[in-house]
């Protein structure tokens, strides 16, 4: 870790909670002024510690009801570049992420969608025309916990 102390760690947990808490906010639960937090979170962002901030959607409140792990092996035939495969496979909405592993598989997909029939014309229409796909293996996930990650929850927790 980049030279970070006690309070940095703390300005990350609150951000890795909720990204939108302003730097008035954040001084206020760590007993720093906003200017003092707002510095801590520039210096942070210029460090390439922070790297941006996102909004999570909820799926299932917007109509995706399923989301599915997908294991993806390149067939061996025609050799299809990791390129062409990233590509294509980017462009394809339901998409939510592509992830290159080592392992029994190539690749492995997040991919939502409405409903299960949803997610087969995605399969047939979508991914099986990719270039270079060989082996696929589905795992359609039944539940899912968040977890705080590697610097724990906010503070006071």
């Amino acid at each position: 870790m980049k030279d970070l102390d006690a309070l940095d760690l703390a300005i990350l947990r609150v951000l890795a909670t909720d990204a939108t808490t302003s730097a008035a906010d954040m001084g206020r639960a760590l007993g720093i002024g906003q200017p003092a937090a707002w510095r801590r979170i520039r210096r942070l962002t210029d460090q390439g510690i922070v790297t941006g901030r996102r909004v999570v959607l909820d799926q299932a409140a917007l109509g995706f009801g399923v989301t599915v792990f997908l294991g993806i092996k390149l067939a061996a035939k025609g050799r299809t570049s990791l390129e062409d495969f990233e590509r294509a496979v980017t462009a394809i909405p339901e998409v939510q992420l592509v992830q290159h592993v080592l392992g029994q598989f190539d690749y492995r997909l997040r991919i939502t969608a409405r409903d299960i029939s949803d997610f087969e014309r995605i399969l047939r229409r979508r991914i099986m025309t990719l270039p270079g796909v060989g082996q696929v293996e589905a795992n359609v996930m039944l539940s899912e916990e968040r977890r705080p990650g590697p610097l724990g929850g906010p503070p006071g927790q």
